[in-house]
């Protein structure tokens, strides 16, 4: 089932929550709503699943506007954070609420068991049916929840943080168990997160988010290595963002160039952006950036540093290998190999 969410806006109280957002999703595609608290990505969920109306614009399933449809007639499954499993009923019995509450072609009692028990096998749970939500770890019970919101054969699943309430290491077991699961059933699956790991592990498309709109949609690959604007590069991985100046076709920090070309990018103000592990140590400092060591500290096989530059001592960070001997207020020299320039607004 192909999705096209066509210019909408969502208004709360006459406070807009999105603005003219549009987004096509491809039939079968597993795709992230990716960003940070109050950029939309939920309510563009909630939109899609029809748990909220649009204040303008519309919700296409194929070629049928969903607009104005309830959740039962646009058949979603939709899996929250916190399960919402009901504490009094058996696994089995949480998976088949849905097929068991359809007003119109409501299967047998029978017909409900043996799809629960098809799709407890699918999600790896097998006999545990009889089992009530208390007796399951966060991980079980949010593969229940998942169990249930596809016994009604959803024509599209959404899920909102669903491992958001989960530990680290039950958090990527899943992801890894969500994403084969997908490659096996086929749904188009629409999941909200503000974890760029789980992003760009799981997804075929990353939608990045900022303030109600939207800021890119590409795969993993695009929204790391060619990030569109400031916001994308500095929320997708870690960056190091540096204001300077462009003048003749070179980048200059305060009254010196620091040996980057600016070829084609106009004269002006602009941000420096680069990842903190894609950068060189250089002998001297002409012809680079120089900062003085504010902090030091182990991250992971490296040592992140975080320099203040310049006279406005503006601070960013690189990453050395750990075992470089890095001093409090001595002073490192580098470039970077790999960087982009995006020009101040006016």
């Amino acid at each position: 089932m192909e999705v096209r969410v066509v210019n909408v806006r969502k208004e709360f109280d006459r406070f807009p929550a999105l603005h003219d957002v549009s987004l096509d999703i491809r039939s079968g595609e597993l795709i992230a709503l990716l960003g940070p608290s109050g950029s939309g990505k939920t309510t563009l969920l909630r939109l899609i699943a029809g748990l909220e109306r649009p204040t303008s614009g519309a919700v296409f399933f194929g070629e049928e506007d969903a607009s104005r449809k309830t959740v039962q007639e646009r058949n979603v499954g939709f899996v929250f954070q916190h399960y919402a499993l009901f504490r009094h009923m058996t696994v089995a019995e949480n998976i088949g609420f849905g097929l068991k509450v359809r007003k119109h072609g409501r299967p047998t009692d029978a017909a409900i068991r043996r799809r629960a028990l098809e799709l407890l096998d699918l999600v790896q749970l097998s006999g545990l049916a009889r089992r009530y939500p208390a007796q399951l770890s966060g991980g079980q019970r949010q593969r229940v929840a998942l169990a249930r919101a596809l016994a009604i054969e959803p024509r599209v699943l959404l899920l909102d943080e669903p491992f958001g309430a989960l530990d680290a290491q039950v958090r990527r077991d899943l992801r890894r168990w969500l994403r084969d699961l997908h490659d096996r059933t086929g749904h188009t699956t629409v999941f909200v997160t503000h974890d760029q790991e789980e992003a760009l592990e799981l997804a075929d498309r990353v939608v990045v988010m900022s303030q109600g709109a939207i800021e890119q949609v590409g795969t993993a690959d695009d929204v790391y290595d060619t990030p569109n604007s400031p916001f994308v590069y500095s929320f997708i991985g870690d960056s190091s963002l540096l204001p300077v100046r462009l003048e003749g076709g070179d980048v200059w920090i305060a009254d010196r160039p620091i040996g980057l070309p600016a070829t084609g990018s106009p004269d002006g103000e602009a941000l420096l952006c680069f990842r903190p592990h894609d950068i060189e140590l250089v002998e001297g400092c002409s012809g680079c950036i120089a900062g003085t060591v504010a902090t030091s500290h182990r991250f992971a096989a490296t040592r992140r540093v975080e320099l203040e530059v310049g006279g406005e001592r503006r601070k960013v960070e690189i990453e050395l290998p750990v075992d470089h001997p890095v001093a409090q207020k001595s002073r490192i020299a580098f470039r970077p190999r790999k960087w982009k320039l995006f020009p101040e607004a006016a």
